[in-house]
């Protein structure tokens, strides 16, 4: 019987798999699909616990979802793949296209040690893949807006209809799951194709009509809580976009949230035309502004990463990223421009602490997102945006009440200090700091850094403002 074999990568599911339907095709009737997974230890690494504990819990349940037929295999793919491939008499490789620049290497090594058995890529991770949405010359966008219109005329196809039943190989050997991850108290969302699922119609049924008003708000429940999904691709971007409401009533609301999908195929685009772009700034010129280094440095970044910089917003959203593996998008803004222009820290090591500690963590989103508020990425913000922290705070959690959840010092300050505990009677409360930082002087500092590199001077020297 002819045996095809489909490698699962980011695309843990069943549903609107369009790699599974080529294996099933290629093994023909009769024929057998074996299902691997292969732990790369070039991955498994450098990931962080929660999303090395998520990987491990998604595995799980496509494991339940295959009747117990998944392999595990570890080690390097160039060498585990062709071993497997010969141990089953496998005729084909199937896999969903890997477009990030690791991805693409490793790819293109596993298929010259397969030989004369094909490596055969079918869909990927992404409504449209990278690379396929181009200007009129074939160049590729630069700015988000006019690659989101490009995006949407491109289109996409339909959902891949779930297979009915499928001929697993079964009895292959298999090693067990990688072990669970340590992670204290740090709260995860339920892993698997299902839980994306539920997860993906209880905000389309219950919060996407509000989603205009609410996505901004860290406090409230209004986003979708599917970026891990996507992540591990336990549900593709195009089963989102194809459930969408077309309705009066939610046409605002599908737009903006087809826009932060559409976000994340602009970031996987960048990449793929310059995946230098994961480590290096896209703006060579912003990014030569210096950063701060030496004395004290440390420290600050310590209390930046431990939530404990007297600034209440951004103190609440570093413990959130302890405490979910996960921040909410707007906050995520904030405690980036707080790094890197409050303190003066290289956004490439902010971003590294975000991949170490997110659930969510996707390099081209990730990466490209820290360059975004550094001012040195594609679509960048302008270099003169530095988020004001306490105004942030008071404008996106008027209330104080994602601070209090995240930061229980402040749960008895008053509504009107619970941002800037300094102003109230006799101080912060005890335990919680002082701001480490004087915001508005930082921000001179930043705006200074900036123009001499834009001016094609340099800023060694450029005096570093005061403490508060």
């Amino acid at each position: 019987m002819p045996t095809s074999l489909l490698w699962f990568r980011r695309d843990l599911r069943l549903g609107d798999h369009p790699a599974l339907l080529a294996a099933l095709d290629d093994a023909g009737p009769g024929g057998d699909v074996l299902p691997v997974f292969v732990l790369d230890p070039r991955l498994w690494r450098p990931a962080g616990g929660p999303r090395r504990q998520f990987l491990r819990d998604c595995l799980a349940d496509l494991q339940q979802s295959l009747g117990g037929a998944l392999v595990l295999r570890s080690g390097e793919p160039a060498t585990v793949l062709p071993a497997l491939v010969r141990e089953v008499g496998a005729t084909s490789v199937h896999v969903s296209a890997d477009t990030g620049p690791y991805g693409r290497r490793r790819d293109a090594a596993v298929e010259a040690a397969l030989g004369d058995v094909p490596l055969l890529r079918t869909g990927s991770p992404y409504a449209v893949t990278p690379g396929r949405v181009t200007k009129g010359d074939g160049t590729p966008f630069k700015v988000f807006s006019p690659f989101a219109r490009a995006w949407r005329a491109h289109g996409w196809r339909a959902p891949a209809p779930r297979p009915e039943t499928v001929r697993w190989l079964r009895d292959v050997a298999s090693e067990d799951l990688p072990p669970a991850q340590d992670l204290g108290a740090t709260r995860l969302p339920a892993a698997g194709e299902s839980a994306a699922l539920a997860a993906w119609d209880r905000f389309r049924e219950e919060l996407l009509p509000g989603y205009p008003d609410t996505r901004d708000r860290p406090a409230t429940d209004g986003t979708s809580r599917l970026s891990a999904y996507l992540k591990y691709g336990c549900v593709h971007p195009r089963t989102l976009l194809a459930a969408l409401p077309d309705d009066d009533r939610t046409a605002e609301a599908v737009r903006r949230f087809a826009d932060e999908l559409a976000w994340r195929e602009f970031y996987a685009d960048v990449l793929w035309h310059r995946p230098e772009s994961a480590r290096e700034p896209l703006d060579a010129r912003a990014g030569a502004i210096e950063y701060d280094s030496g004395p004290g440095t440390e420290e600050l970044w310590t209390a930046w990463a431990q939530g404990r910089t007297g600034y209440p917003i951004v103190d609440a959203g570093m413990r959130q990223l302890l405490g979910e593996a996960w921040v909410h998008n707007r906050v995520r803004m904030i405690v980036a421009s707080f790094l890197v222009k409050d303190l003066h820290q290289d956004w490439r090591r902010g971003a590294r602490h975000f991949l170490q500690h997110l659930v969510d963590g996707d390099l081209a989103s990730n990466n490209h997102g820290w360059q975004w508020v550094a001012g040195t990425g594609t679509d960048a913000s302008p270099y003169y945006r530095v988020f004001n922290p306490t105004r942030q705070g008071k404008q996106f959690d008027p209330d104080g009440e994602y601070v209090r959840r995240w930061v229980p010092e402040l749960r008895d300050v008053p509504a009107r200090f619970v941002h800037e505990p300094w102003l109230a009677p006799g101080g912060p409360p005890p335990g919680y700091p002082e701001p480490v930082v004087d915001h508005a002087a930082e921000q001179q500092v930043a705006l200074a850094r900036y123009e001499q590199v834009r001016s094609g001077g340099t800023a060694t020297g450029t005096r570093r403002g005061s403490r508060a």
